[in-house]
């Protein structure tokens, strides 16, 4: 049963070797916390759609009414997502998908990842100075601007497994952005705290902004009549519309001549954009199977680690409310986040362990969590799994800073979606094309390209994707799919969706239970504990077993 929500999200369905430091970008919540609405679970007899906005819900729900299926429903929920909530996710973005074929029964993913541009060099985030950039003096402007992908993505899931007419799907999008929306009080809130770095480029200040200079009123119409002409090409003539032509040449400019920071996005990086059809990884936990996203998302692997790391414990028994829980968890991911961050890339251009799931390799790393204290800084080292290709690599300093969204969808053919989609950092570069925000995505890479000689993992390189956290997840029982989850949160979304997939698995949670779980997550050591609830109940037994614990917002946006 697929049926639950947090925060603004709507449900509509019809009845019937290292040591890893935390980073500076860890202390920073990708969006405003805006709330938290407590909801009972949403039940449906035949579909299920359940995303972030209700106009984007409602658009999915209407094209699953009309006949179609679940990959038709995603086109039009990432259409309307990248009008009414632009600052997470859009055309001049990327998305990971996990696709269930109820048909063949098989999964698959897609992989509309943002690459790199041909003329991108390791040394690209390395200011004047010879030392990385600030991450904001990175992010904003056109450096940061990733090759786009969701429009290539969604294309191609289409012509695989759409059912109505392309063009039939753009419909929703383009008449809610000629007829307008209203602003939502979390759309007013992000303008407002983005404000400054939105001020700069002409376009994205004329949208957001009175001419007054005030931040958009949330319940005022916001039309945006750039947006529907660019769906309507699209729509037209296909992603080609928007990978080259008009569209691509006024991408292309907008980066190359952004004031005070340029990118290096070139046509041809756009003519010659893929998107990749992959594998999913899957790992088995207590029965049930656990697909998700590769390579180069670390999602799938590091949330199937700490729950195979976690599986040897008996944490049904020991229940949410016990702190040896959360040791055994939050240990599990201070070791995967350790494997994270020596050996996760775009696979396509670094030679990864094969083993980072073998069933030995883990059942040796989880005697590491026979307690009962929290493990010693130097004892959460990188593991050395089965390796065909002996190559040493450094640390990985990445900062992963995402504004995301995440929706999943559920058809009356047994079709289950799972995607999540992004531009980075909340309004992504701040740059504004034809009525859509371009991407940041570039600096999800490293900064830092090596370390004491030793190449980076995840450095920049041209037409590489950069790694990420997104972990757009299917999970199987017997054959047949009982859940769909992911989430926004940089990379905190590993813990966020870890935890819900432990809360349904062994303490039996429905899917609202499972969301509204209050955060706790430990990646680096310090323990963050979601503020404001119940975990922090857990606090001092947490202390008392060695962790530092900071309670704070933990926003997130899990949908079940």
């Amino acid at each position: 049963m697929f049926a639950a929500c947090l925060a603004a999200c709507i449900a509509i369905g019809l009845p019937a070797p290292s040591v890893l430091a935390e980073q500076a970008s860890d202390k920073i919540a990708p969006e405003s916390a805006t709330g938290f609405v407590s909801r009972p679970p949403v039940t449906a007899r035949k579909w299920m759609v359940v995303a972030a906005n209700p106009h984007a819900a409602r658009t999915g729900e209407a094209i699953l009414a009309q006949g179609g299926n679940a990959v038709d429903a995603m086109v039009g929920v990432q259409l309307v997502l990248g009008l009414v909530e632009p600052q997470s996710s859009g055309l001049g973005g990327g998305a990971f998908a996990v696709y269930f074929d109820a048909a063949s029964g098989n999964m698959t993913t897609f992989d509309g990842r943002e690459t790199a541009p041909a003329e991108a060099t390791p040394d690209l985030f390395i200011g004047e100075d010879g030392k990385p950039m600030k991450f904001f003096d990175a992010v904003i402007g056109g450096r940061s601007v990733g090759t786009p992908g969701t429009v290539a993505l969604l294309e191609a899931m289409h012509r695989k497994y759409g059912k109505l007419p392309w063009a039939s799907l753009f419909a929703p999008a383009i008449a809610l952005a000629k007829d307008g929306f209203a602003v939502s009080p979390r759309l007013n809130t992000l303008v407002a705290d983005s404000a400054e770095s939105l001020f700069q480029y002409e376009r994205t200040r004329k949208y957001f902004f009175s001419e007054e200079g005030v931040p958009i009123f949330a319940g005022t119409i916001l039309k945006n009549a750039e947006y529907a002409a660019t769906l309507e090409a699209i729509a037209r003539d296909g992603a080609a519309a928007f990978y080259s032509g008009e569209i691509a040449r006024d991408i292309v400019d907008t980066v190359r001549n952004a004031p005070g920071n340029p990118g290096r996005l070139s046509l041809a990086d756009l003519a010659n954009y893929k998107v990749v059809e992959r594998e999913p990884v899957c790992v088995n936990y207590r029965a049930h199977d656990i697909c998700g996203m590769g390579p180069p998302s670390s999602g799938a692997l590091t949330v199937g680690q700490i729950l195979k790391l976690a599986e040897p414990s008996d944490l049904k028994a020991l229940g949410p409310e016990n702190p040896e829980s959360w040791r055994i968890i939050g240990d599990a991911s201070r070791l995967a986040f350790a494997d994270r961050g020596l050996y996760m890339a775009d696979s396509d251009f670094v030679k990864m362990p094969k083993g980072l799931l073998n069933a030995a390799y883990l059942a040796e790393r989880a005697k590491l969590l026979a307690g009962p204290n929290a493990l010693a800084p130097e004892a959460v080292t990188a593991g050395e799994p089965p390796f065909d290709h002996a190559m040493i690599y450094a640390p990985d300093q990445a900062i992963e800073f995402p504004s995301t969204s995440h929706f999943s969808i559920v058809d009356a053919e047994g079709n289950v979606l799972s995607m999540t989609t992004t531009i980075e950092n909340g309004f992504g570069s701040r740059l504004m094309v034809r009525g859509f925000l371009l991407n940041n995505e570039l600096t999800d890479f490293s900064f830092v390209p090596e370390s004491n000689g030793n190449p980076v993992a995840n450095r920049v390189e041209p037409g590489k994707r950069p790694r990420s956290s997104m972990a757009p997840t299917i999970i199987l029982k017997d054959g047949r799919p009982v859940m769909a989850v992911g989430s926004p949160g940089g990379s905190r979304i590993i813990g966020y969706v870890a935890k819900t997939i432990i809360a349904h698995i062994d303490w039996g949670m429905n899917a609202q239970q499972a969301v509204s779980l209050p955060h706790l997550v430990n990646r680096f050591g310090t323990y963050d504990i979601e503020e404001g609830t119940s975990a922090t109940q857990l606090a001092p037994a947490l202390s008392a077993m060695g962790y530092k614990v900071e309670a704070k917002e933990l926003n997130s946006g899990l949908h079940v």
